[in-house]
């Protein structure tokens, strides 16, 4: 037992003393929050466009208006849901309405404004006099505070209303998307006045949106669903998520470490002292210790994180994991999903030589590894389905899979049985692992179906 414990500190310590380690372990949050804070920052630096909006013709009439009411009624509507939004975030956290409301805001505002045509514009001839002074004003040959962001000619034809949009970036479709809106919906309010239709009942029957409340027996309450009652299948596909990527992470380390202390000879100076399942246990346990610690920590920001956002919704959490024991459930199959591949792969760095040689290996696993994460999500809509229900027997697939099952309370005898099974398979993966680690750390054999039958006849003497 010492020198499985004392290899798997050295495990931990080869990668945990690198800063690379360091790095990569605290990217993953930093990268999260810039996730969500990048594009809040991206739209409040967008700037605000001055927009000129110009009718070409008496048969023109009344668009600018249609263009400029979408932009108030646009402004009205974002108004709303930011007051919506504001009660919300403040509902969940305790702040006051006003700070959560001044936070959001900023999301909101407006991304255009109009300015009244300038004189020399207007009294240009339409032609190539007039597209003159529009590049003008578009360009850096007029004084900052006087440049325009877009120019827009509107015209309408028997086919119905159009316009031709001068940009000072070619890149920049934000006024053009929102024009062509603008005069869609002023050609469908047009075709329903001729038809005597009134456009404002179209539009309440746009807008309307049914409410609907979900009930079910099975909800906390016996009645009406809430999302408290939709919590543990998030968190049980949150943790199946959590377990593939452990197995990405982890056992990759492993397959990367086991293929580097071969080529060094290291593993055959660690064998004339401890045998081959004790070093492999040994790597696995420093492994699983490594990415444990990874996970605590990324844990430990998100709950943190989650209190001071949302301490309502943590407590829910809280209390989601510790009904019926479902956190020791979860333990339980990260445990054993986890061994079962971490041997797998520390099996499989012994038979490799290079990385490419492991990378040709990678590609079978990561096939089989794709599937529950394409069955997963239908196991948290229907954890009974047929197909759902005979996955889960699969050892390969049954901790993903029965992670995101647990919350929806499988019979027992499922549980028990998928366990049990997967322990075993875990417990064979071992054995197995343990003689081919031996057989291929020891030789310089490649993979392949006969070295593998060797090492399993023969490998462990």
């Amino acid at each position: 037992m010492n020198r499985i414990l004392l290899i798997a500190q050295r495990e931990f310590m080869a990668y945990a003393k690198t800063v690379g380690f360091w790095l990569s372990l605290l990217a993953f949050p930093m990268f999260a929050v810039l996730g969500g804070a990048v594009p809040l920052l991206v739209r409040g630096a967008d700037p605000v466009r001055a927009v000129v909006l110009i009718e070409e013709g008496p048969e023109a009439s009344g668009l600018a208006a249609a263009v400029k009411g979408l932009l108030a009624a646009d402004a009205e509507r974002q108004a709303e849901r930011v007051r919506e939004a504001a009660e919300k975030a403040a509902a969940s956290s305790g702040a006051p309405p006003g700070a959560a409301q001044s936070a959001i805001a900023s999301m909101g505002r407006q991304r255009m404004r109009f300015v009244d045509a300038p004189a020399d514009l207007t009294a240009a001839t339409p032609g190539d006099a007039q597209n003159a002074v529009v590049r003008r004003y578009l360009t850096d040959e007029t004084p900052e505070d006087r440049r325009l962001d877009a120019v827009v000619f509107l015209t309408r034809t028997p086919e119905g209303p159009g316009a031709r949009v001068w940009s000072a970036r070619a890149t920049d479709d934000t006024v053009e998307d929102f024009v062509r809106r603008a005069l869609r919906d002023e050609n469908r309010d047009a075709v329903l006045r001729e038809a005597g239709i009134d456009a404002a009942i179209v539009e309440s029957v746009d807008a309307f949106r049914p409410e609907i409340t979900a009930f079910s027996p099975r909800s906390a309450s016996g009645g009406e669903v809430s999302f408290k009652d939709r919590l543990p299948g998030i968190i049980g596909l949150a943790f199946s998520f959590i377990l593939w990527s452990l197995i990405i992470t982890g056992a990759s380390i492993l397959l990367n470490s086991v293929m580097e202390e071969k080529s060094n000879k290291i593993l055959e100076v660690l064998l004339s002292s401890a045998s081959a399942t004790e070093i492999l246990t040994g790597k696995v346990l420093g492994v699983a210790f490594l990415t444990l610690s990874v996970l605590v920590v990324w844990g430990g920001i998100g709950a943190v994180g989650l209190i001071t956002a949302a301490p309502s919704t943590a407590a829910d959490v809280a209390e989601v994991l510790m009904r019926n024991g479902l956190i020791f459930y979860f333990i339980g199959y990260i445990v054993g999903g986890y061994l079962m591949y971490a041997v797998l792969f520390a099996a499989i760095g012994a038979f490799c030589e290079t990385p490419r040689d492991a990378q040709t290996l990678m590609g079978p696993i990561m096939m089989v590894l794709v599937v529950p994460l394409l069955v997963v999500q239908m196991a948290l809509v229907n954890p009974d389905a047929p197909a759902v229900k005979f996955l889960s027997w699969v050892p390969f697939f049954t901790p993903f899979l029965m992670s995101a099952r647990a919350p929806s309370g499988p019979p027992m005898i499922e549980i028990i049985g998928t366990m049990a099974g997967m322990f075993a398979v875990a417990l064979l993966m071992v054995w197995l692992a343990g003689r081919a680690f031996r057989a291929g750390a020891l030789s310089d054999v490649k993979l392949s179906w006969k070295s593998f039958a060797a090492a399993m006849s023969g490998g462990g003497r």
